[in-house]
């Protein structure tokens, strides 16, 4: 089991400051950033900020180093774990949850049963069984209404249960994996993986599958960003296979255009979303971990840069959807003023 032991310490002791470069030694104007600095505060909740480019961080606001729950960015966070899994045949994304025994609270109808390991990655099980997490979008949808595969709907109870499948396939909880096979090898920071922090959470009356929340710092959460725009490598090791990664990125359910996230995104991947290049052409290529009240891993490999964004703690005033992209079209404005 994971738990406070000699084995995990508070912090990691290996952890390993970035390396910081002022604007003007890379060509830009710090009275650029201190006007976009101050868009940003008048325009969103924003708490904090760091912006890295070309894997050293140019830019930062707010108290950086302060942890806190990054919600929905937990989903893009366990994608990540999946692929050494998948890689080497640990995890079968085409196995039925049925066939790995996965049920819930009052059974799973037969057709549920069919959802495969690849249709909760993709948020497309068309198991509409109640979630011990909320944010999802799947009330009011009927159960066996939708055949498994066929269907996006953003469904907490997809992510938790590939939690649980996570779990019993690889033998380590994912706090665990994180610990061993990000945070470390990454040397993060801030990360503390302390038990009374990081543990499964939700409401166990409704599911058997509960949430598994983090809490991490804006420049640990940059850090993560950065390991997806070097395709998986990190100091010379592979710590997440490329392909993987590719694949993670790579457009499976593209949006309606009526869907008003249409305006910001092309659609879901595998735990991340797609950024509508149609629409923000100057974001060719970019991807975003996504959490609620304005949680942001934005990675754009075209500028190399990396943009976490944090609202913590902030519903009275979270960042909406488009006032982050105005933030964002501001930022990728400086960038372009010269090339990377």
């Amino acid at each position: 089991m994971f738990g406070a032991s000699a084995a995990f310490p508070c912090r990691l002791a290996d952890a390993m400051p970035w390396e910081t470069v002022q604007p003007e030694k890379i060509g830009f104007s710090s009275a650029a950033f201190a006007e976009f600095e101050q868009f940003a505060v008048n325009h969103s909740g924003v708490t904090s900020m760091v912006i890295a480019v070309g894997g050293k961080i140019m830019y930062t606001y707010g108290d950086i180093t302060a942890p806190s729950i990054i919600a929905s960015c937990r989903k893009s966070i366990l994608s990540i774990l999946y692929g050494k899994y998948v890689a080497d045949g640990t995890i079968n994304l085409d196995v039925t949850i049925g066939e790995l025994g996965i049920t819930d609270i009052g059974g799973l109808l037969p057709s549920e049963k069919l959802a495969t390991v690849y249709d909760l990655l993709t948020s497309r099980s068309g198991v509409y069984h109640p979630s011990a997490t909320t944010g999802g979008k799947t009330d009011g949808l009927q159960r066996g209404s939708v055949p498994h595969g066929t269907k996006y709907v953003y469904n907490n109870w997809d992510f938790n249960v590939a939690g649980t499948v996570f779990k019993q396939r690889t033998g380590k909880s994912i706090y665990q994996a994180f610990y061993e096979e990000l945070a470390q090898p990454l040397g993060l920071e801030d990360y503390d993986p302390a038990p009374a922090i990081h543990r499964m959470t939700g409401n166990a009356a409704l599911s058997d599958h509960l949430g598994y929340h983090f809490y991490l710092s804006v420049r640990d959460m940059a850090r993560i960003g950065e390991l997806m725009r070097l395709k998986g490598v990190w100091n010379g090791r592979k710590l997440v296979p490329s392909d993987w990664i590719e694949r993670c990125t790579t457009l499976v359910s593209p949006f309606d255009k009526n869907d008003p996230e249409s305006e910001f995104w092309s659609g879901y991947g595998m735990m991340w979303w797609i950024v509508n290049s149609e629409k923000h052409p100057e974001l060719e290529g970019a991807y975003s971990a996504l959490g609620s009240y304005g949680q942001y891993i934005m990675v754009v490999p075209k500028l190399k840069m990396v943009f976490a964004f944090k609202s913590a703690g902030n519903k009275a005033r979270p960042t909406k959807r488009r006032q982050f992209f105005t933030i964002l079209g501001r930022l990728i404005k400086i960038l372009n003023s010269k090339e990377i």
